[in-house]
């Protein structure tokens, strides 16, 4: 096995998730460390949090907010946020974002209050 990774997010299927919809690369039983995701954000992304997971966030294109613990932050493109676990957040506003997670991302790990 190649000590690396390569991903095409062009090849990658879009699925639905709580912000929009999301191509995540990386995803394979034998990656303990780290997933990257392109998410291309809805003006209805839904409030969550992770109990494990930690994500940052870099804005690649359009502009709005993030709610982070309720507080309200303006965000624009090269803006990056690091999230950490327990931290209640959701985009505000149309925007295409990597998200990298840390570790792998899990769906089981997404909490809705």
């Amino acid at each position: 096995m190649a000590n690396y990774m390569i991903a095409r997010f062009d090849k990658i299927d879009a699925i639905r998730c709580p912000c929009g919809f999301s191509r995540r690369a990386f995803v394979s039983p034998d990656n303990p460390t780290a997933t990257m995701h392109i998410v291309d954000i809805e003006e209805d992304a839904k409030v969550h949090y992770h109990k494990k997971l930690t994500e940052v966030y870099l804005i690649l294109e359009g502009a709005g907010n993030m709610e982070l613990d309720g507080q309200i932050v303006p965000v624009q493109p090269f803006t990056a946020i690091f999230i950490k676990p327990g931290c209640r957040h959701r985009a505000v506003g149309k925007m295409r974002i990597v998200n990298v997670s840390i570790p792998p991302f899990d769906p089981e790990d997404e909490w809705f209050d």
